[in-house]
């Protein structure tokens, strides 16, 4: 299960940032909340509500193509969508 996550300016996604994420995680939720993977992004897809959307990067990732898995127009940053295609891609 992969974690996403925007950093700060200046803040890199190192051994030990990874470390106290999982560490929090566990601590504050359950062992098995604890990603496998965490990836940082430029940004999370967000309606134009700001509601964060998991399904359209779930179905991305599965190999659905971006235009059927979210509408970009629904979308108040279409252009985040960007990073989960070209991760699909690669993986």
């Amino acid at each position: 299960m992969p974690l996403f996550v925007v950093l700060e300016e200046g803040a890199d996604l190192d051994d030990d940032l990874k470390g106290r994420i999982k560490s929090s995680i566990k601590e504050n939720a359950s062992p098995r909340h604890v990603p496998n993977e965490i990836f940082a992004v430029p940004d999370i897809p967000k309606t134009l509500n700001g509601k964060k959307l998991e399904v359209p990067v779930k179905k991305i990732l599965s190999g659905t193509l971006p235009e059927k898995a979210a509408s970009k127009e629904s979308l108040s940053n279409p252009e985040s969508l960007d990073y989960f295609v070209e991760l699909a891609e690669e993986i």
